[in-house]
């Protein structure tokens, strides 16, 4: 073997990867109506344990190295950090959160929102990438007649397959 064949080829570019991974997101109609169709009836401590239990059993069928978070306002009901994840993907949690708490939809329909406009949510919102990422994984959790009470974040995936992760565990929650 030589020198050459040993060193691991170079992976994508974060460009790239950005590039990819909207590619695979869906646009922003389908994504406004996943928030539709995921509001939910209630959300209760359960409902939070319940929802953070699907998340890890679908990351664990997966072997997805993710780290999970769920918050009610400002209190959070769950997290759990599965082999492979790390203190990094809690810190894309927290940015992730806040677009989802500023915006009101989720982190990735923001960043979407901003691409279809010919732009990125970097260069156009004016707000610090250090603490916002308008980067899939992050819902909002709406309840009828209550609005958005918390969010649900998964880190550790491509954007696209966070986002889809959060929805197929909210699909499930909502029967």
């Amino acid at each position: 073997m030589s020198a050459a064949s040993s060193v691991p080829a170079p992976g994508p570019t974060s460009a790239q990867a950005s590039a990819s991974a909207s590619a695979q997101a869906p646009g922003v109609a389908e994504l406004e109506a996943q928030e539709v169709r995921l509001t939910l009836r209630q959300f209760t401590y359960d409902d939070a344990w319940t929802l953070g239990c699907l998340l890890v059993e679908l990351a664990r069928e997966r072997n997805a190295p993710v780290a999970i978070d769920i918050r009610r306002g400002p209190q959070q009901l769950f997290h759990c950090a599965l082999p492979g994840s790390s203190a990094d993907n809690d810190a894309w949690i927290d940015r992730k959160r806040r677009v989802v708490e500023r915006y009101g939809a989720s982190s990735l329909l923001v960043g979407t929102r901003f691409r279809a406009k010919g732009t990125t949510f970097e260069n156009s919102s004016r707000l610090d990438p250090d603490f916002y990422a308008a980067h899939g994984g992050s819902f909002p959790l709406a309840v009828e007649g209550a609005g958005i009470l918390g969010t649900v974040t998964v880190s550790g995936l491509p954007q696209a397959e966070d986002h889809a992760l959060v929805v197929e565990a909210l699909e499930r929650l909502c029967g």
